[in-house]
């Protein structure tokens, strides 16, 4: 079952002759459970793609389904509640709330979206985390590793469709990089989370089921690794 599906996606930044063609007509489509690597040199367009797939930022032309929704014929007010239930955004600098506990910006998602945290799953999530110890540090008081493992925990906690990852690694050590990225499979394989990385690392999109390769804005392969 497609769980996500790209149409002629474009995106133009500026107009005349400063117009920049960042995404060129952008096409493809991922499973329920699928976990796809999107890789490319700096400047090819894959970071603006992960905008677009996550709702951040809105297409030139072209259209984005998440679960048969089609995401930007939403107004902006029903977008950001879509965006907020269904899409799980991980960044390579965490983004968590520096004034709010571990705790606080894990369940955020939901208390925005006015709805109680189920105590079982949410215990559950942190101790699968190892985080069980941190609930109630705030973001300063924790290592890259423990606060990236916070991002996740906030991702997952609306039990989004897909769960995009810009660069997740980029920020930390090996070791940590190595744990990250076996929670994100973990979360894949175990629960059938839809995963989508962005990464420059190739150790990582090689562990993908498949990798899309972007360059110049378009597509210039796309393989399936492990089916």
């Amino acid at each position: 079952m497609e769980i996500l599906k790209i149409e002629h996606l474009s995106k133009i930044y500026g107009k005349g002759e400063s117009a920049v063609k960042a995404l060129d007509d952008v096409s493809f489509s991922v499973k329920k459970g699928e976990f796809v690597a999107i890789i490319g040199p700096s400047g090819s367009g894959k970071s603006t793609l992960l905008h677009l797939l996550g709702g951040v930022d809105r297409p030139t032309s072209g259209k984005v389904f998440v679960d048969q929704t089609d995401m930007y014929s939403l107004n902006e007010t029903q977008l950001a509640i879509f965006r907020r239930r269904q899409i799980g955004l991980i960044y390579q600098f965490y983004n968590l709330i520096p004034v709010l506990t571990v705790e606080e910006n894990m369940t955020l998602p939901l208390l925005l979206d006015k709805q109680k945290v189920n105590k079982k799953e949410f215990n559950d999530l942190v101790k699968t985390l190892n985080l069980q110890h941190r609930i109630h540090h705030l973001p300063n008081q924790l290592s890259g590793g423990q606060q990236q493992r916070v991002s996740i925990g906030r991702a997952l906690i609306s039990h989004p469709a897909i769960m995009l990852a810009d660069e997740p690694t980029g920020n930390l050590d090996s070791k940590n990089s190595s744990e990250i990225i076996d929670l994100l499979i973990m979360f894949n394989k175990a629960y059938n989370q839809t995963l989508i990385v962005i990464t420059h690392d190739e150790r990582i999109a090689l562990q993908a089921d498949r990798i899309i390769s972007i360059e110049d804005g378009r597509i210039a392969k796309d393989e399936v690794i492990h089916s």
